[in-house]
């Protein structure tokens, strides 16, 4: 039975529900790389993949940021801050995690699991970055901008230029919401020495680039669209997607950051599953 606790604690702490941002886009990958439905099996192991990549990445950055949350207000209830969970269990769960994540992308192709480890590598390692470095916000979206890379490569073992384009739109995008939720410890980050954004240049100047960044992912996304041959479905939900992240920019101000999780969340798991349905619906289409 504690086992059982200690896995409900632990995927409460990485909140498993929030693989929704992630996932439809490894399904836009996979759907565009079938040019349609890209079969039953694939999708099952792109799943438990992206799963568990995501939960690896999460706990590890929980694991690697103790420290940081044991002092920083925001965090102080965070399960293993407040010994509800035990840093072993987390241990053994990041281990097991990246284990189903090898074995998942094993069933894919050799590809995806020689390419495997440098998947793993990158989601630990961007929880140091914001230690030493002012790109730890992209360090962080290059990691989910793997998403869509992985969906390609899970059914066509090739980098094209689709993907490449998706993987720049993605890693904007979240590189984007990061730093609007990265506001929130401004005067935490500044006083710790993180290099956040917010926390060296200002939080205005941040709120200026993240709108620049979201505005820079609507590019990518049109253009992936335009380089996998998409049509006009596909192009009215990624234009309406630029204007939906534009609006999530007017919920934040400077000197008000009530709405950082309304921006953060709710707007953010709308689009990516927007984005996706548009993709599967302009696929059928033109089927």
């Amino acid at each position: 039975m504690k086992l059982v606790k200690d896995l409900g604690t632990v995927c409460r702490m990485i909140k498993i529900e929030h693989s929704i941002f992630a996932l439809p886009f490894a399904y836009m990958g996979a759907f565009l790389a079938a040019d349609g439905w890209p079969g039953f099996y694939n999708l099952v192991v792109l799943t438990v993949a992206m799963v568990a990549v995501r939960s690896f990445a999460m706990a590890f950055n929980r694991y690697a940021d103790l420290d940081i949350d044991r002092e920083n207000p925001r965090t102080q209830k965070r399960e293993l801050v407040t010994g509800e969970l035990s840093t072993a269990f987390t241990l053994m769960f990041i281990v097991g995690t990246a284990v189903v994540f090898i074995v998942a992308c094993a069933m894919m192709n050799p590809l995806c699991l020689k390419l495997s480890p440098v998947a793993l590598i990158m989601s630990a390692s961007y929880s140091f970055c914001k230690r030493f470095t002012y790109w730890c916000h992209f360090a962080l979206g290059s990691v989910l901008g793997l998403a869509p890379v992985a969906g390609w490569l899970c059914v066509e073992p090739t980098v094209t230029l689709p993907a490449v384009l998706l993987f720049c739109g993605v890693t904007m995008w979240v590189a984007g919401f990061d730093l609007l939720y990265a506001c929130q410890d401004a005067d935490f980050d500044r006083k710790r020495n993180l290099f956040s954004i917010p926390a060296r240049l200002g939080v205005p100047a941040a709120l200026g680039i993240s709108t620049l960044s979201h505005a820079t992912t609507a590019a990518f996304f049109l253009l992936a669209g335009w380089a996998a041959g998409l049509g006009v479905i596909y192009f009215i939900t990624a234009s309406a997607m630029g204007l939906i992240l534009m609006a999530e920019h007017l919920l934040v101000k400077p000197d008000d950051m009530s709405r950082v999780n309304v921006a953060f969340f709710t707007m953010n798991g709308i689009i990516s599953v927007a984005l996706f349905a548009g993709t599967v619906i302009d696929l059928i289409a033109r089927s």
